[in-house]
């Protein structure tokens, strides 16, 4: 008998208040959720949220300090700016669309730009603590969950000026989540040097940059760059660039101290600027390529009503503001060769170099495709999925799987999604691309196939699929695989896992299950603990993911896949890492190996 559809009336209508909607939809305002594993984790985010607001009074003049603190899951901050109106302490962080971020008198160059942070926090919170100190009185509210629990005015008259806020993040929202230090580390240094003058004191630690983004930059460039850092600094813009000796282009934004991982519109104007300021200073024609190759740079823009494209503030859409900045930065970059002599002529030795690199490239490049012509008009070895990144709906969906071998690739193959998930077999282990030139990818027919899967022979920002998941068997053989495809990626295309492109698929090592029960487990612990709590328990040891079945790898790539996203703290830092781990350093690696061996 077939079910009856429900009605659709006026009972099915629900409307729910703010701080409810904010928990049933909490996706809408602070992006993923996740369990602290990831820098873009929610928890990290109501941290931001609650500082942004802190910063913003730094920027309007209000306050050179602010004090953040963690204490296991409760996240302190106080900041020393006007503090929030006595009167509207409660509206402020519970009511939406409440706030003075619409007034433009009181916050020009404002983060947090709809008055809807903290109220996402708060909602977010099953402990959430706002208390204001404004001229000697102060107003306190208490709220679990976004519920009012008490509230109370009163006098302090040794108190300075500020906001204290004060949180947990609600398990019933986040699950079992752990704070990594170091992500709020790394935020407090970008706020640092975001906010030339102001002191942030995280945990006792203190974060502070004189010299604004140019010590940011400095900071991951390391000793890779060929001639000085340019910096340009305006009352609403601040620049820096540089050419290192490594592959492609990478780029830092922000917009009023937001970090736009994603760019946006200042990203392609800062890109178009550098571009015109060269061709101008050496009166050439230079081609973008050949400018960009190598070039790593960093903007910050100030701006009054910015347009993001989501609530997390992750890429700037405003259009408006393009030719502006390309002619400030063209500006900028004209006036900086025109006084340093030394790193104008280092800069055009570069473009030269490049240029003759991708000359010799074309060469080679025109040899592999037609090789690759006579052998397949499809790519060998891929198992494509019908939607990519550039799909409207299901672009961030879209996985490539990196495999090795044909059994692995066909329990996956049988076992994914078609609509967003593709296969890619390795057939053997990839060639070590550390110290080789580009062309390496050109003779070698395996990393060619690789870089035409992935669409990014011309262009990275061309990437096909949203995430590559590197997912090797979790024995030696498995770890050097993924050592060599990351040193493949570190070392051509490092734009992408710096943008969070890169991930590491975790499989499970044991199945332990008895006639009632089946359970996964991931680790020795994992696997003690369910042998413990089975009774009478049967224990697999998978060695290799062929030996999963199809039926069992649809869960372990579904909605409740672990994986692991590749993480570069620094720029700097990838050099040293690619020498050791797949540079001639035998010795060095094998004391290693043999000091950490378990």
């Amino acid at each position: 008998m077939a079910k009856a559809k429900p009605d659709y009336d006026e009972s099915k209508i629900q409307t729910l208040d703010s701080l409810e909607h904010i928990r049933l939809r909490s996706g809408m305002y602070i992006g993923r959720l996740g369990n602290g594993s990831d820098p873009n984790d929610g928890i990290y985010v109501l941290v931001k949220e609650v500082v942004d607001n802190s910063i913003d009074e730094f920027i309007m003049g209000h306050g050179r300090r602010i004090d953040v603190n963690l204490d296991a899951d409760k996240v302190k901050i106080r900041d020393y700016g006007r503090g929030i109106p006595l009167g509207k302490i409660v509206e402020c962080v519970s009511v939406i669309n409440t706030g003075a971020k619409y007034n433009d008198e009181v916050f020009q160059f404002s983060v947090g730009l709809n008055g809807v942070g903290t109220k996402a926090v708060n909602a977010l919170s099953s402990h959430f603590l706002v208390r204001a100190y404004r001229d000697g009185k102060f107003a306190e509210a208490i709220f679990s969950k976004g519920k009012l629990l008490s509230q109370k005015t009163g006098n302090d008259t040794d108190a300075k000026n500020g906001t204290y806020v004060e949180f947990i993040p609600d398990i019933e929202i986040f699950g079992q989540y752990t704070f990594n230090q170091e992500y709020i580390e790394s935020r407090m240094w970008h706020y640092a040097c975001l906010n030339s003058g102001l002191d942030l004191h995280f945990n006792g630690q203190k974060f502070a940059a004189k010299n604004g983004l140019l010590d940011y930059l400095n900071g991951e460039v390391g000793d890779t760059n060929i001639y000085d850092l340019a910096y340009y600094k305006s009352k609403t813009l601040e620049i820096v660039f540089t050419h290192t000796t490594n592959y492609g282009e990478n780029y830092f934004s922000f917009v009023n101290g937001q970090h736009t991982s994603d760019g946006g519109t200042h990203q392609q104007a800062f890109r178009e600027g550098i571009l015109k300021g060269v061709n101008e200073f050496f009166k050439k024609s230079y081609s973008a390529v050949d400018v960009r190759e190598g070039l790593l740079g960093a903007i910050a823009i100030k701006l009054q009503n910015p347009v993001f494209e989501s609530q997390t503030k992750n890429k700037l859409g405003n259009t408006e503001i393009r030719t502006e900045i390309v002619n400030e930065v063209r500006t900028a970059v004209v006036d900086w060769l025109h006084k340093n002599n030394t790193s104008a002529k280092a800069l055009q030795n570069k473009i030269a170099n490049n240029e003759s690199l991708r000359k010799e490239l074309s060469a080679v490049k025109k040899e592999a495709r037609e090789a690759a012509k006579k052998i397949s008009i499809k790519i060998p070895k891929l198992k494509d999925c019908k939607y990519h990144k550039d799909h409207k709906k299901y672009g961030d969906e879209t996985t490539i799987f990196i495999t090795e071998g044909a059994s692995a690739s066909g329990s996956m193959v049988a076992s994914r999604d078609a609509m967003t998930q593709a296969i890619f077999s390795l057939k053997g282990k990839p060639q070590n691309t550390y110290g080789k030139t580009k062309a390496a990818i050109y003779k070698n027919e395996e990393l060619y196939n690789l870089m035409k899967a992935l669409g990014i022979e011309e262009n990275v920002e061309d990437l096909r699929y949203n995430k590559i998941i590197i997912a090797t068997d979790a024995d030696v053989d498995g770890f050097h695989i993924r050592n060599l495809l990351m040193t493949f990626f570190l070392t051509y295309f490092e734009e992408l896992v710096l943008a969070g492109h890169v991930y590491l698929l975790e499989t499970p090592l044991f199945r332990v299950r008895n006639k009632r029960e089946t359970r996964y487990c991931y680790s020795l612990q994992e696997r003690d603990k369910a042998t413990l709590e089975l009774s009478r328990p049967e224990t697999t040891r998978f060695k290799g993911l062929g030996e999963i079945s199809p039926n069992e790898f649809g869960q372990f790539i579904g909605k409740d896949m672990r994986n692991v996203k590749v993480q570069v703290e620094h720029i700097s830092q990838v050099a040293k890492l690619l020498e050791f781990y797949a540079g001639k350093n035998t010795p060095q690696r094998r004391k290693f190996i043999t000091e950490n061996l378990i």
